[in-house]
């Protein structure tokens, strides 16, 4: 009992359990079965002589025992229907009798069952009325330390999880850039707010003049990606977009073949299901236009210097949906002075208050609309600022990105 009381590994507690009946039954083996609750079967990894099983709780003796939260006592295993052989046939042991016991604990809820096999071998006894007192009393104090050693190592496990989940995130956002480009003419933002520990939402400005020289003076590519959900996964697929999106610039391709790349690439990588929505543009401060390609990301909006929004739709699908898909060719996003191209995430138009009423496009463009004499940098706080206003402390479900770049 104290080895029980003392330990904190649950592999170290069913060890104790089939070793204290083995020794306080006089028994020859012991093996302790965990319930799985949400399976409603019984699985074992610890007992004497025995391997991994698993089973449902209508099979067996132990199933009996799990289903009836009693002991069952049977003094002569061969001659009782309900007794499977097959694994003394596989092990070449023979069991003579054997004690089945449910591990129930206080609050009547079941964390295994026990089984103590052939008592007192040397002399042929039979389990009796005193021992199976003897069991009631060890099942009691293994069913405490069974639930006991889950929650400490489901607490540790969760701890686990959040450290590894804090790392991601810093990974993720340091892949996210520290300085944007400097482009005559022009002022811009970008920023990311993950809705979870790492988010499914990407961005990059990347500047061109840096990588080819007077070619790319006064450009630079952007990119904003959306995949499926948030978390881990999507944040993985997400950096593995950005990475691609870098690789093409860096090889000096156009909008429209890194975008064809990038959904060939996700088709073989995305599992069944997921996909990725993405804009891919190239700015370019002395033409004063936005060449561009949208899988799926959609509504883009240009907010002209008087205030009213043109409205441009996605130019494909999502990436990962279909590698035959090319992305239509559309004529580039000319920029006035005053003009305010706004790449906004779903999350900002999803967004919802305690009265599950979304956001919408409309409210985030009004917030840009009356900050647009201001930075960039201003146009965007404004438009967090309306959207914490509008959810009222509601917890945000998505991931909140964007790119806003003005002509000045």
């Amino acid at each position: 009992m104290e080895r029980l009381a003392a330990s904190a590994s649950l592999e170290e507690v069913l060890r104790a359990i089939i070793d204290s009946m083995r020794t306080c039954l006089r028994a020859d083996r012991a093996s302790v079965f965990q319930f799985d609750a949400a399976t409603a079967e019984l699985f074992i990894s610890q007992g004497h002589g025995l391997a991994e099983i698993r089973f449902p709780i209508t099979a067996g003796l132990a199933g009996e025992a799990a289903r009836t939260l009693a002991i069952v006592n049977v003094p002569d295993c061969y001659a009782d229907s309900r007794f499977n052989p097959a694994i003394d046939k596989k092990t070449g042991y023979r069991t003579r009798n054997m004690l089945t016991i449910p591990l129930v604990s206080a609050d009547g809820g079941l964390q295994g069952v026990a089984q103590v096999l052939n008592k007192d071998s040397s002399r042929g006894e039979a389990f009796d009325a005193q021992d199976e007192a003897v069991a009631r009393a060890l099942a009691s104090q293994a069913a405490v330390a069974i639930r006991r050693a889950k929650l400490i190592e489901a607490e540790i496990r969760k701890n686990k999880i959040e450290a590894d989940l804090q790392v991601a995130r810093k990974i993720q956002q340091s892949s996210w850039p520290r300085h944007l480009p400097s482009l005559p003419g022009f002022d811009l933002v970008a920023a990311s707010r993950p809705a979870d520990e790492t988010g499914g939402d990407t961005f990059d400005v990347i500047c061109l003049g840096s990588m080819h020289g007077d070619a790319g003076q006064g450009r630079a590519m952007m990119v904003m990606g959306d995949a499926t959900g948030h978390g881990i996964g999507p944040a993985l697929s997400v950096s593995q977009l950005r990475a691609m999106v870098r690789m093409g610039a860096r090889l000096n391709r156009g909008v429209d073949e890194i975008t064809r790349h990038l959904n060939v690439q996700c088709c073989e990588d995305l599992p069944p299901g997921r996909f990725i929505t993405a804009f891919v543009g190239v700015i370019d401060a002395k033409l004063a236009h936005i060449e561009y390609a949208s899988a799926g990301q959609a509504p883009i909006y240009l907010l002209k210097a008087d205030g009213t929004a043109i409205d441009y739709d996605a130019t494909g699908m999502p990436l990962g949906i279909d590698p035959d898909i090319i992305p239509e060719p559309v004529a580039p996003i000319a920029m006035a002075p005053g003009d305010v191209f706004l790449l906004i995430s779903d999350g900002y138009y999803e967004a919802s208050n305690p009265e599950h009423q979304l956001m919408g496009s409309d409210r985030v463009v009004e917030a840009a609309r009356k900050a647009r004499s201001g930075t960039a940098a201003e146009i965007l706080a404004a438009i967090n600022a309306a959207a914490d206003e509008f959810v009222r402390g509601h917890a945000f479900d998505d991931d909140r990105t964007a790119i806003i770049i003005k002509r000045l």
